[in-house]
């Protein structure tokens, strides 16, 4: 099975599951809304910040074989350095977590994990949260150096078509730590 038809038939077991459970299944993504979804995720280097970097024969890159799992659970970070003029903020080596005036934040989980990804998110959270810059659309802050405010200038179509494809991603266990606001001086 290649992966287009890989990708179709994970969502449509991820929409058709809840039928099975006696709810209302939401319409099918089409194979087509997968792929514009995965072009908008490529394009836009999601896997940059929400795969890890592993090195490769060029230098850093982004470990796929981890999906866009985001920060890693085994990953405990010392505390952060101290941000000095002219640095305003740093990133781990795996260009998964980062600290600045802002606190320590991590690159989130995006696959389809009901408990520490967004498979427990409806598309009309995925869509809110890009639009407002907060978690699930109604949590916290969403943290730099996420570029939600460049992603809210997307359509609803195009945003609906990333969720559809992350949804359509294979599912990985991976509890990202929590946002740690700045330390009171």
């Amino acid at each position: 099975m290649n992966n287009s038809a890989s990708a179709a038939l994970a969502a449509t077991l991820l929409y058709a599951l809840p039928a099975c459970a006696g709810a209302a299944a939401p319409s099918l993504p089409s194979t087509a809304q997968i792929k514009r979804g995965e072009y908008l995720v490529k394009s836009t280097g999601c896997a940059d910040c929400h795969a890890p970097w592993k090195m490769g024969p060029r230098g850093p890159e982004s470990d796929l074989s981890r999906g866009l799992a985001g920060h890693p659970q085994g990953l405990v970070m010392p505390p952060a350095p101290k941000a000095e003029e002219p640095w305003a903020w740093a990133g781990s080596a795996t260009n998964t977590a980062f600290a600045g005036p802002w606190g320590v934040s991590y690159a989130s989980n995006l696959t389809p994990d009901p408990e520490t990804g967004i498979g427990s998110w409806r598309p009309e959270d995925f869509v809110k949260a890009l639009r407002t810059g907060k978690h699930a659309g109604a949590g916290r802050p969403i943290m730099p150096p996420m570029p939600w405010p460049s992603y809210r200038n997307f359509t609803d179509g195009d945003l609906k078509s990333i969720y559809v494809y992350l949804r359509s991603r294979p599912a990985v266990s991976n509890r990202v730590p929590d946002y740690q606001p700045p330390q009171k001086q």
